[in-house]
């Protein structure tokens, strides 16, 4: 199973802490202290499986916009995008809990053209606020003349976003820019008049599923 590179360090402090614990169970011959060390075991295990990193392969194309993240869709709403593109647009958000994958993949070919980090609060990832003052990261892509936003929101748990992207960089549909750690979401924004191919609650792969196809 691959593995995302930031999550090594939890991965192996997580195994670390099970191993200890298994030894300090064995010295002591505690059947407390076993169940402990068990328990930490699972936690590890799921710490491996939580920062997992699956290839994925799925439908491509310029006028497609492919989903971003894993996780269910949450909201479908026009909005004001001021920052990058310039007027109103459709947002896609994609809520992502702990058991889905959080690598985030870039939903289509284009240039990096803007980047802008905002800090702020870790509300839920799921309500309206978040959107305007939880932590977050805004990746702005270019392509054939269309601009397209993509933002990584931080959560209730996480504590950590992560992005690859440079102002300039080539977006390569489906390809890795980036993760967000222990729940959150991504907001996408696209042109008015595109087409959108998802409803509310519908679940979603990155790098896969189709949100909507470009006017």
């Amino acid at each position: 199973m691959n593995v995302a590179r930031e999550g090594l360090p939890f991965i192996f402090g997580a195994l670390a802490i099970a191993v200890a614990a298994f030894v300090v169970a064995l010295t002591r011959r505690s059947w407390s202290l076993w169940l402990l060390a068990l328990l930490l075991t699972v936690i590890a295990l799921w710490v491996a499986y939580f920062f997992r990193d699956p290839e994925r392969m799925g439908e491509r194309g310029d006028k497609l916009i492919i989903s971003p993240a894993d996780g269910r869709i949450s909201q479908i709403t026009e909005v004001e995008e001021p920052a990058f593109i310039h007027g109103r647009a459709i947002r896609i958000s994609v809520f992502m809990n702990v058991f889905n994958v959080h690598v985030n993949r870039y939903p289509i070919s284009g240039r990096v053209r803007y980047l802008h980090y905002n800090p702020g609060k870790f509300l839920n990832a799921a309500s309206e606020k978040s959107s305007l003052e939880n932590e977050q990261m805004s990746v702005g892509i270019e392509s054939n003349g269309r601009r397209i936003l993509v933002r990584q929101i931080a959560g209730l748990i996480a504590r950590r976003i992560v992005t690859y992207s440079k102002d300039g960089d080539v977006a390569q549909q489906g390809s890795r820019f980036g993760l967000i750690r222990f729940g959150s979401r991504v907001d996408v924004f696209i042109p008015l008049g595109s087409k959108v191919l998802v409803r509310l609650g519908d679940k979603q792969a990155a790098g896969t599923t189709v949100l909507a196809e470009l006017p």
